[in-house]
């Protein structure tokens, strides 16, 4: 491999070159750089390292205007077989800042074409390479590197634009209050970065408050302490510093800056009561009120707990005042946190004690506790009468007897005035109470079957009204201590017991109810009185149950058996009963049966299911029989001739109605339901002009209407309506037309159908009357007793 050499070329007045050694006959390759400004290059020259030459790096003053500027010369030793270019790669010529440095491709000068500036980039890495005119790479690349020198071209500047900081008042020399700080972007390994601090300004807030010299600050770290005595926060609340930092060393350039130091308070006052007496004034009987406040001064910083206070009363063993403090004014505020009582004491006087929510400071003056005293005259008031127990709670036995004292001494008032009891409610009117004393008794015995009383248990409301009618009220609840009230009564009182004797079990179930409850009721005890025959026994089944037995064999019969039966209450209670046994045969399944069922048992007998079918089949002959006499008695309704009743004889063409019901046609009506015979009425079936029918007035003998014709022949009107709907319009336009040429009827009256409507009415219709009658034997005297509703109508048929 042959040896590369490098050549370094100063272009000035001094020239350095600097061989590699080699061995002697070898023909290796050599390359020689000359270097310019060679005082940059504080190494040791060129410095071969495995047989490769590095070039020391080349030293650029940045902010040069002497651009361009020739930095360094490359050649290559095969410039001497034949042409050689030269070209530059890295940052700041091909790469990102471009356009920085380039290299003269025929000579290898590489130049400077720009000002370089050393806070953007501190150092450049550039790759040499020599090529042949066809671009073969003739040497491996040789790296250059170019460092940029710093220039002092940055002002220190302070990391904020004010610094803020707190210091306690009367902190003593040598306090540290705060530190600033500042930067400097130039080469922080220069004197171009080395930093000074220095306060060179001091204003007191407020102005002239303090004139001397408070603070000083460290010229290398920039921590400002204090230097002198004399921080009091009454006098000055704070202090303005004019700041400034210098680069080398604090000869170069300079920038400003504020820092603002607030004196802080401690606790070193005391609050003070201004004033220190107070009077006031609390209402009896109430609480949880404020009845005045009491004030304070403190010269600390308003709203700190330096400034808070907090109160205390040194003599309310009892509790009944409280103190407590307004965040906003600092004031304390006084209230009755228990009811005063006028007549117990009248007036109260307080000793108030305050100091800071913070512990005071050990540079505040020694001064003894502020301390207030507060006289609180309480006012009467007309107080309510109260209950000494609310609920008031009676224990008393159901039965008790009526008068009975239930409780007194009820209530009292505490102004002593005239009180007035009442019951104000009582749903089973069992109490009473005396109006002047109080005093609680029993109207009547009370019942524990009442549907007021719950859980043995009966609510009452007990009033009470003093003088000035202030009035207050309180539950009465009475415990009904359950009494042994009721005997018990036996049940069944009747039944029936087999006779076979071969029926051990045989006998009457009997129990017993009690209207008391329990342990006055269950379990029973049944016997039989000794005194009686000894023919029946009564054996308990349980608590509840017995069963009553013959004790021989008795006949068939009734019997009556005397039973005692007992309940468990305190004292006992007994009652006798008589228990009617029926004695007598019985089936297989232990029922009793009668001596007609004995028989049909039998085998001589018939079967009872056997008789019950005969007695359906002569019930359903009878329903039978029944439905054929009415059929009869439907089909002789039917075949009634004409003029044999009140009925239209038997015609295909007759048309019937079913039952009516008519309103009411006139006043006093007695017949309001029609009957089921009707009545087809026209002029044509009419022995005379057609008209109302007047209830109990013979047809014969109906009256005539004057006003109109009679005694003509009238047409022939339709009689059945036709079964086709289509029918129906010619069935209508004959009739109308049969009425248009009646002679005996105006000509606004049509076919008109009436119905029986019955008889007895007091009142009748107003509508066309005729008759085919003569008037001459009729007499309408009877009209004038119908009243004034039909005096009209009797002038009309009055003969005169």
């Amino acid at each position: 491999m042959a040896v590369r050499m490098l050549m370094v070329c100063v272009l000035g007045t001094l020239l350095c070159q600097v061989w590699s050694s080699a061995e002697p006959q070898s023909n290796e390759e050599e390359l020689h750089v000359r270097t310019l400004y060679p005082w940059r290059n504080k190494g040791n020259g060129v410095v071969r390292v495995k047989r490769d030459w590095i070039i020391p790096p080349i030293r650029v003053l940045e902010n040069s205007k002497q651009v361009p500027e020739d930095l360094v010369q490359i050649k290559s030793d095969k410039i001497f077989t034949g042409e050689v270019i030269y070209k530059l790669e890295g940052p700041g010529v091909d790469q990102e800042p471009k356009n920085l440095f380039e290299i003269d491709d025929k000579t290898g000068v590489i130049r400077s074409k720009r000002p370089l500036d050393r806070e953007k980039y501190s150092s450049f890495t550039l790759k040499a390479f020599a090529l042949s005119p066809s671009g073969e790479r003739l040497e491996n690349p040789t790296t250059i590197e170019i460092v940029v020198l710093d220039q002092n071209d940055n002002r220190p500047a302070f990391t904020q634009s004010q610094f803020v900081g707190t210091v306690p008042e009367f902190s003593v020399p040598g306090t540290s209050v705060m530190s600033v700080s500042a930067t400097d972007k130039d080469d922080p390994m220069t004197e171009n970065a080395f930093l000074s601090y220095s306060i060179i300004g001091q204003e007191s807030i407020p102005a002239n408050a303090v004139t001397k010299t408070m603070f000083g600050i460290n010229n290398e770290t920039g921590a400002i302490y204090t230097r002198d005595v004399g921080l009091d926060r009454e006098v000055v609340k704070g202090f303005r510093l004019k700041l400034q930092i210098a680069d080398m060393g604090g000869m170069g350039l300079t920038s400003e800056g504020v820092a603002i130091i607030h004196i802080s308070d401690i606790n070193n006052h005391a609050p003070q009561f201004s004033p220190d007496s107070y009077n006031m004034i609390a209402v009896e009987n109430r609480k949880d009120y404020e009845i005045g406040r009491v004030n304070v001064t403190d010269k600390d910083d308003h709203g700190t707990r330096n400034w808070e206070a907090k109160y205390f009363i040194s003599n309310d063993l009892d509790g009944k005042f409280a103190i407590s403090t307004d965040p906003a004014t600092n004031e304390g505020v006084l209230t009755v946190v228990q009811p005063l009582d006028f007549e117990a004491q009248n007036e109260y006087t307080l000793i108030l004690l305050v100091e800071n929510v913070n512990p005071l400071s050990n540079k505040a003056p020694n001064h003894p506790v502020s301390s207030a005293t507060v006289v609180v005259t309480v006012v009467n008031e007309n107080e309510a009468p109260h209950f000494k127990e609310d609920p008031i709670r009676i224990v008393v036995p159901e039965s008790v007897d009526p008068g009975t004292l239930l409780k007194s001494n009820i209530a009292i008032d505490p102004d002593n005035s005239d009180l007035r009891y009442e019951i104000s409610r009582d749903p089973e009117r069992w109490l009473d109470i005396n109006r002047d004393t109080g005093d609680i008794t029993t109207r009547r015995a009370f019942n524990m079957r009442s549907p007021h009383v719950r859980n043995n248990i009966y609510n009452a409301v007990v009033k009470v009204t003093d003088a000035d009618g202030v009035s207050t009220t309180a539950t009465l609840i009475i415990t009904l201590k359950e009494t042994n009230d009721f005997p018990p009564q036996i049940f069944p009182l009747s039944g029936s017991v087999c006779r076979d004797t071969g029926r051990t079990s045989s006998g009457l179930i009997v129990t017993a109810v009690d209207e008391d409850f329990p342990p006055h009721a269950a379990p029973f005890t049944f016997e039989i009185p000794d005194y009686l025959p000894i023919n029946w026994t009564i054996n308990p089944v349980n608590g509840t149950h017995a069963m009553l037995q013959p004790l021989v064999e008795l006949e068939a019969g009734e019997y009556a058996v005397t039973v005692l039966v007992s309940d468990s209450g305190s004292p006992v209670m007994s009652a006798y009963a008589q228990v009617n046994v029926t004695v007598c045969l019985c089936d297989s399944f232990g029922d009793c049966k009668s001596e007609a069922g004995a028989l049909l048992g039998s085998s001589v007998g018939i079967s009872f299911i056997a008789l019950i079918i005969i007695m359906a089949c002569i019930a359903l002959l009878l329903l039978l029989l029944l439905l054929a006499v009415a059929v009869t008695t439907c089909g002789r309704r039917h075949h009634i001739k004409k003029g044999t009743g009140l009925l239209v004889g038997e015609s295909e063409d007759d048309i019937r109605d079913n039952v009516f019901n008519y309103d009411e046609q006139g006043g006093g009506e007695e017949d309001e339901n029609a009957f089921n015979i009707d009545l087809l009425w026209n002029p044509h079936d009419a022995p005379s002009t057609p008209g109302l029918y007047y209830p109990g007035v013979p047809r014969g003998k109906q009256p005539l209407r004057k006003d109109a014709p009679h005694n003509l022949p009238s047409p022939t009107y339709p009689r059945r309506p036709p079964a086709d709907p289509t029918d129906i319009e010619d069935y209508i336009n004959d009739g109308l037309e049969a009425a248009d040429n009646d002679p005996n009827v105006p000509p606004y009256d049509t076919a008109l159908i009436y119905d029986y409507e019955g008889e007895g009415s007091l009142a009748g219709s107003l509508s066309s009357i005729a008759s085919g009658s003569s008037d001459g034997d009729q007499d309408y005297d009877y009209l004038n007793d119908w009243g004034p509703r039909f005096k009209k109508l009797a002038n009309m048929y009055d003969p005169r």
